[in-house]
């Protein structure tokens, strides 16, 4: 069993700013002539998140507009007074959608479904530099 680990690095926007790196994981599995094994995508940091979704412009609205009901940036939190900040919201968003994705590649590809991206959703209330983990146990 043989781990690979690479990073893909980009800035966001903060404010649930969507991001596809589909085509930046298949590039890594690509170049090292993965075939058989198992993508773990992670973010570090606590307002970050990873998921797939369908990528297109009316889904990247609805993320926005559901967790900003479900979990409004303009609401008070306990966070904001521990660390005398404001994005208690971002830290919520990001733990209901988790840090994390495992993918199996099969035959050297990713066996997402035809509709289906992996996505960076970054939940912070600021522009953020983040750098990924991708990691390949094969």
């Amino acid at each position: 069993m043989a781990v690979l680990t690479q990073y893909i690095s980009l800035s966001t926007k903060g404010h649930r700013d969507v991001h596809d790196i589909t085509s930046e994981v298949d590039k890594i599995i690509s170049q090292n002539n993965i075939k058989e094994g198992i993508v773990t995508v992670f973010v570090p940091g606590s307002t970050g998140a990873i998921t797939t979704v369908e990528f297109e412009p009316g889904l990247k609205k609805d993320i926005d507009e559901i967790l900003e009901r479900l979990i409004p940036y303009s609401s008070s939190y306990h966070h904001h007074d521990t660390w005398h900040d404001d994005n208690g919201a971002g830290h919520i968003q990001a733990a209901v959608i988790g840090p994390s994705i495992c993918v199996p590649v099969v035959d050297g590809a990713m066996t997402l479904g035809t509709w289906q991206q992996i996505v960076l959703i970054d939940c912070d209330t600021r522009p953020r530099n983040r750098k990924l983990v991708v990691q390949i146990v094969s």
